[in-house]
């Protein structure tokens, strides 16, 4: 991902990117998004961008496994989340989902992972300690919650699912409080380009509708050099 676009996706929120992708592709019908009502910890902060580290994790039970894997394989986690390619993301799946109850991101672990240089946290489980969290992280969740309960990591580095959405690990997301998508690699490459090409195309609508003295008239008249324009 050159950086430009890098930092062109920070600045734009998901709705513009949703857009953009059909843009890129020429048609309508991209899917690869969530659906459903998501919580963001910052909403005015950039939106988070980069390639998805993805785990599962579960807490309403405590695990059955041995407690020497379980630690192996929280420290392989982590070490994961460490080492993955950057700007990254990490994904994580509650398979609790829908009844989470393990607030899985809260101050100590959300501190961690930005110290590993992650963006955020895009996750269907549950955050907590709002107000405490480390500026520049934003975690995007399915629910706020106070307990951490018996949460463990199940897997990581695996496929995931969340509100609807798969993500494969090193999947290209961009998240906010609108929730999230996967940018597909088809579009990386004309995703910049269709950007600036829709938010040009916008504004023959826009501002025209922001202008005094607009009527049905003017929308008529900009509408239709808006659809000459996309077409």
């Amino acid at each position: 991902m050159e950086k430009s676009l890098y930092e062109l996706l920070r600045r734009v929120d998901t709705p513009s990117v949703c857009n953009a992708i059909e843009v890129a592709q020429g048609q309508r019908g991209f899917a690869s998004f969530t659906r459903g009502t998501m919580l963001c910890s910052a909403p005015e902060e950039p939106a988070l961008v980069g390639y998805a580290l993805t785990a599962k994790i579960a807490g309403v039970e405590p695990p059955t496994e041995d407690p020497d894997l379980i630690r192996k394989r929280r420290m392989d986690y982590y070490r994961y989340m460490a080492e993955g390619p950057q700007p990254s993301v990490t994904v994580i799946e509650d398979t609790d989902y829908p009844q989470c109850i393990s607030a899985y991101w809260g101050e100590v672990n959300t501190t961690v992972h930005k110290g590993f240089g992650i963006s955020g946290a895009l996750t269907n489980g549950v955050m907590r300690d709002l107000g405490d969290l480390p500026d520049g992280f934003p975690v995007v969740a399915g629910s706020i919650g106070p307990s951490h309960g018996f949460v463990h990591v199940k897997d990581f580095n695996c496929p995931v699912e969340i509100f609807g959405m798969t993500v494969h690990p090193g999947d290209l997301i961009h998240a906010d409080r609108h929730g999230a998508l996967v940018i597909p690699e088809t579009a990386i490459a004309d995703l910049e380009a269709a950007l600036n090409t829709m938010f040009t195309n916008e504004k023959l609508v826009l501002d025209a509708a922001r202008q005094d003295g607009f009527n049905f008239e003017k929308f008529e008249q900009a509408w239709s050099a808006f659809e000459a324009a996309r077409t």
